[in-house]
């Protein structure tokens, strides 16, 4: 496997909400991540897929609810994401896709 496609599994995609948006004005952006990534390879797969710095990256793992499907119980899966600090200077447009 290539070293391009190692990345695209780490990244899944990038999360567009209220949240990652305010965070984007501190020059953060916010990614979907693979649940067995850690800080480092989410680091070296940003820069290496978008030319960016990495300043910091924090993790957060948000536990999946128990719904209700058709009567019976189902889980929601866990999804883990990255707020990735970008240097000054460096920005990625979320907008545009991978």
């Amino acid at each position: 496997m290539s070293a391009k496609a190692e990345h695209y599994d780490v990244i899944r995609k990038p999360i567009i909400t209220e949240k990652s948006t305010m965070a984007s004005e501190h020059g953060a952006v916010v990614f979907e991540v693979s649940i067995g990534s850690n800080k480092p390879q989410i680091k070296e797969a940003v820069e290496a897929l978008f030319g960016v710095k990495v300043k910091a990256v924090n993790t957060t793992i948000t536990k999946g609810k128990v719904k209700r499907f058709r009567g019976s119980l189902g889980k929601r899966k866990d999804v883990k994401k990255a707020y990735v600090t970008l240097e000054e200077g460096n920005t990625i447009d979320v907008s545009t896709g991978l």
